[in-house]
């Protein structure tokens, strides 16, 4: 046991050195630009765009791609479209954005995907500025609007979107963050140097609730927003997270807010929430002031049993991590680690946690950029342009930047919103991609990250939700124990793959597999040869490899 731990160790320290993050966009065919809808007005919703969502379109166990994509306030002649990208299972990605039904202009912002009418096909949900959008997934990359007909109607600044079963009928419901009150007309007037007119921040303006859809079945959705407890005028949603943070089965919400205080709402097991961010320690920062929280994620990076909380703020504010010590108790720990100084110039939006090495300890990134390109004139120290950061867990609790050693691509200065991972090309490696604020897309290719050992598990409920939402997967092999939760948003107005990757470090084989489903069903798989993709249905008791 002594010589494997020192084993380990050798191999957390030497592993990371050979892996770079390559920016493969235009040889992976996706050439996108999204325009933020800019024209020198400086209207606030510019600054906030847009979103993107790795999901299964087509069922055949490759991650596709959704670019979201804003419009211009006037037309001009062109079509801003969202993108469609499928993929060729071969490095690239085909735009199959015509006649999609995605094809249509709007101010999009966030997605989110999931089969919420258990057919086996992932249906998406876009929020939007002027009407979100229920899109119905009809086979063969079509998408049929059902908005209206389902019930569906939040004509608010929509931000982040997550899937989750929150009551446990097997049906997936919706969160939809709203942002603020704005509008062309209502726009106001604020200015970095007093003189010239700058974006404006959201105390300017009024926050707005957050939205929850119950699924009824059927296709349709009831509003069950007041009747559940989230009803808060207040709020300014920018990203969401679904995490059971006490334990107790039931999928809880934190929703971070922009100049207001987080929400942390606990789920009563009975179809209401308890809003209890200040009793936790997650409502404000450290000097008790409500911070400009952007992005956020879920895990439990330490392995304590605990879920934790990593939230990305405004610059100067730094990134938040917050550790969750039990009984509904969280403690910052980005102000006493590297994670707090390396990231306080940064304005942090799609953040999220994830294996990039494959040594079996969750990593984390964080996608950088400012809203105001005159920034640098009156703070010297802040960028417009910022790089993105990567932080490579040393296994003992924290974390060790290591932006600049993973390739010249990953350093260069961008405006990025949305974030989010997959392994694209089924390497047994974690990709990225981020949509940068009025600019390309950008998809970076994990080169070197699976030398070390993976497995990655897809889960398909049969009587729980068919998209597994909330499912929990434990693993046990020679390494060490690892959990996981399958889980819809998270980052900024983004998903990554619902797929579950574990890293493996140099395990040949997991001891076992044992899967808690939200119905209560309980499963477990003994030796299971690494380096390979599973399918876990609910109703097997055999794995299929796909």
């Amino acid at each position: 046991m002594i010589f494997w731990f020192l084993l380990s160790s050798l191999v957390l320290s030497a592993q990371s050195p050979g892996i770079v993050f390559r920016e493969a966009s235009n040889e992976a065919g996706i050439r996108f630009i999204h325009n933020s809808g800019r024209a020198g007005k400086k209207w606030l919703p510019e600054t906030m765009g847009s979103g993107v969502v790795f999901f299964d379109a087509d069922n055949d166990g490759w991650p596709d791609l959704l670019l979201l994509n804003s419009k211009d306030w006037t037309p001009h002649g062109r079509k801003s479209l969202s993108a469609l990208y499928r993929n060729n299972k071969n490095g690239t990605f085909t735009n199959v954005t015509a006649g999609s039904g995605l094809d249509v202009e709007s101010f999009a912002m966030g997605g989110a995907a999931a089969d919420y009418d258990n057919d086996g096909r992932e249906d998406l949900y876009i929020s939007s500025l002027d009407g979100d959008r229920l899109l119905h997934n009809e086979g063969n990359f079509k998408f049929r609007d059902v908005t209206a007909s389902a019930g569906i109607t939040n004509k608010a600044f929509g931000t982040s979107v997550a899937w989750f079963d929150y009551d446990r009928d097997g049906k997936a419901d919706l969160f939809v963050g709203n942002y603020v009150q704005w509008s062309a007309k209502g726009d106001l007037f604020c200015s970095l140097d007093g003189a010239t007119k700058s974006y404006c921040t959201p105390e300017s303006y009024k926050g707005q609730s957050v939205k929850l859809y119950h699924n009824l079945g059927n296709g349709k959705f009831e509003d069950a927003t007041q009747k559940a407890g989230l009803g808060e005028p207040t709020s300014k949603t920018l990203g969401v997270a679904i995490f059971d943070y006490n334990g107790d089965g039931w999928p809880d919400i934190f929703a971070a807010n922009d100049t207001q205080p987080n929400k942390l709402y606990r789920n009563n097991h009975n179809g209401t929430f308890t809003e209890e961010a200040v009793a936790a320690g997650i409502a404000f920062g450290e000097d008790g002031v409500a911070r400009g929280a952007m992005g956020v994620d879920a895990a439990d990076y330490d392995r304590s049993g605990r879920l934790h909380l990593l939230v990305g703020n405004f610059s100067n504010q730094m990134l938040g991590l917050y550790h969750n010590e039990g009984k509904s108790l969280f403690v910052d720990e980005a102000p006493r680690r590297t994670i707090g100084k390396a990231s306080l110039l940064s304005l942090a939006f799609g953040v999220f946690f994830f294996d990039f090495d494959n040594d079996g300890w969750l990593d984390i990134f964080a996608a950088n950029g400012h809203i105001d390109e005159e920034i640098n004139r009156v703070q010297p120290k802040v960028n417009f342009r910022q790089a993105p950061l990567l932080f490579r867990n040393t296994g003992k609790g924290g974390f060790e930047d290591v932006s600049r050693s993973r390739g010249a691509d990953l350093v260069k200065p961008i405006v990025a919103r949305g974030a989010a991972y997959a392994d694209y090309d089924r390497d047994g490696d974690l990709d990225i991609v981020i949509n940068n604020n009025h600019g390309p897309a950008l998809l970076y290719k994990n080169e070197g990250g699976s030398k070390l050992a993976w497995i990655e598990l897809k889960l398909e409920g049969t009587q729980s939700n068919r998209s597994a939402l909330g499912a929990l997967v434990r693993i046990e092999a020679t390494s060490g124990k690892q959990w996981q939760t399958v889980r819809s948003g998270s980052s900024y107005l983004s998903q990554s793959d619902l797929a579950l990757h574990f890293g493996l470090s140099m395990d040949s084989a997991v001891k076992s597999i044992e899967v808690e489903w939200p119905s209560g069903k309980k499963q477990r798989f003994l030796n299971v040869p690494a380096r390979k993709r599973y399918v876990l249905r609910e109703d097997s008791e055999k794995l299929l490899e796909k």
